[in-house]
């Protein structure tokens, strides 16, 4: 379990576990659209956004602005579609680890 925002894994891994809970959160909700019967007019946004979470993911520091911007399309793109609400919360709360928007 995390005690903060900025610590790491103990796991012998120097893996951010930011990064490794966006990778899982994103992963889920990717298996879960492509599982999704329905066709819905912004489908291919919400796959294009994913896409871009798992690359930012994969280079181990995403960039906060862009994550948030992603996140923001994906709930956009599938946000009615109540099959996905529980992925898409996940995807929420690994970008929320990253901290909050910078204020303006």
């Amino acid at each position: 379990m995390l005690r903060s925002l900025g610590q790491r894994s103990v796991t012998g891994s120097d893996e951010d576990p930011r990064v490794a809970e966006l990778r899982t959160a994103v992963s889920r909700l990717r298996r879960e659209l492509a599982a999704h019967p329905a066709e819905f007019p912004d489908r291919g946004i919400a796959e294009d956004e994913l896409a871009a979470l798992a690359a930012m993911a994969v280079t181990g520091m995403p960039e906060v602005p862009r994550l948030r911007r992603s996140l923001l399309l994906i709930a956009g793109s599938i946000g009615s579609v109540s099959a996905l609400a529980t992925g898409l919360a996940g995807v929420r709360s690994a970008v929320e680890l990253f901290g909050e928007p910078p204020r303006r």
